[in-house]
């Protein structure tokens, strides 16, 4: 039976393999694809390379024995094992086989031309193969996958933040020197953040969208609002959405189910556990107790 990666070309061939609760979705107009999959096989061998950053965080499971090398270099022999990262960049050969594999992973596949922060330096990292991964990349690539398995398509501006933050942990960087303050934005460019926010809370913002406003990079915009606002730029359209969902509820018997697309999110139990993750309580029941206060008090 064959097993074909998500991206790239090359020869595989597999004994006794098979896969379950496979889940691949290309977002950021086909820059990021996510690949989560259950691969079960009693051997495998390999010779593939792809036009794309692969980064690999084995969530659970183990291997009989992985031996991978590239461009004649042996890069691992050993085990997978819970907590493994890799990555390989574009255009690099990798082979090997698989021994006795029963692995639950999650897969992203970058395309290199992706301008985001710290998509710039994958391209002059080397191959890693079943390194420990950082607690930080960890959490974020099993939440990420957590939210995909529920059904929850992330906003871009958390997909991109999630991207950025991930390579630049991979590229042994992070998004602020410690100890250092951003400059704020200022008032006045805050309010038209703000502005340019609450007119597009149907649409799907991005990061890059912000900053373009703001006319400076992602990477700067980013750390400069959250040292004005102290949120990520996702969280605070998130919790502009929520803020115009009270509003809402408060003023209109709008059915949750349309109101919940007129805010872009993706479904009604998505915006429901938003809603009651930043207010404490779901939509229905913050309705429910407004007529309630208002019966009272007429």
């Amino acid at each position: 039976m064959t097993l074909t990666p998500a991206i790239g070309h090359g020869r595989l061939r597999a004994r006794q393999a098979r896969t379950a609760a496979a889940c691949t979705t290309s977002m950021l107009d086909g820059g990021v694809v996510f690949d989560h999959r259950h691969w079960v096989c009693g051997e495998a061998e390999f010779r593939w390379s792809a036009p794309r950053h692969l980064i690999v965080l084995t969530e659970r499971g183990t291997t009989g024995r992985t031996c991978i090398h590239s461009e004649g270099r042996l890069m691992h022999d050993g085990r997978d094992g819970p907590g493994t990262l890799s990555f390989v960049p574009a255009q690099a050969e990798r082979s090997g086989h698989f021994r006795d594999a029963d692995l639950v992973y999650t897969a992203l596949w970058l395309d290199p031309a992706l301008d985001l922060p710290g998509c710039d330096r994958l391209a002059q990292l080397p191959m890693r193969i079943n390194d420990t991964a950082d607690a930080v990349v960890q959490t974020l690539l099993k939440s990420f996958s957590a939210e995909m398995a529920a059904g929850r398509v992330p906003e871009a501006v958390y997909l991109e933040h999630l991207v950025s933050l991930v390579a630049l942990r991979i590229a042994g960087a992070t998004p602020a020197a410690p100890g250092r303050r951003a400059p704020v934005l200022g008032k006045r460019l805050l309010a038209r953040l703000t502005d340019y926010v609450d007119s597009r809370l149907d649409a799907s913002l991005s990061l890059s969208d912000l900053a373009g406003v703001a006319g400076m990079p992602a990477d700067t915009f980013a750390r400069r609002f959250k040292a004005e606002t102290g949120m990520a730029p996702y969280a605070y359209v998130i919790a502009r959405r929520v803020r115009r969902a009270q509003c809402l509820l408060r003023s209109s018997s709008m059915p949750i189910s349309t109101l919940a697309l007129e805010l872009g999110f993706s479904s009604q139990s998505h915006f429901t556990s938003t809603f009651q993750r930043l207010t404490g309580t779901t939509p229905r029941t913050y309705r429910t107790q407004l007529r309630q206060d208002s019966d009272i008090s007429s």
